[in-house]
């Protein structure tokens, strides 16, 4: 089920960032994305498909962004080498 939020935007901003409405709400909703992966609210994936890109891709963004994407803990090294 899609949900559309409405946000109240002074067009100052928009004019600042250089750009229109839609372009911002991509721009939030990229932000939110990645700002709920690193608090741990959103898995990767389901972030990743929000935003309708592949998984590294934002994975990527993330990192970017200053991401952890590993603990570096016994149970992350169990969980990814599982994968190999």
């Amino acid at each position: 089920m899609k949900q559309t939020i409405e946000i109240d935007c002074p067009a100052e901003i928009l004019l600042n960032l250089h750009l229109n409405a839609e372009g911002f709400a991509e721009y939030l909703k990229r932000q939110a994305a990645i700002s709920l992966f690193k608090e741990g609210q959103l898995s990767s994936g389901t972030a990743a498909a929000w935003l309708v890109m592949p998984r590294t891709e934002f994975l990527y963004l993330a990192m970017q962004a200053g991401a952890a994407l590993l603990d570096d803990s016994a149970d992350d090294y169990t969980r990814e080498t599982a994968l190999l």
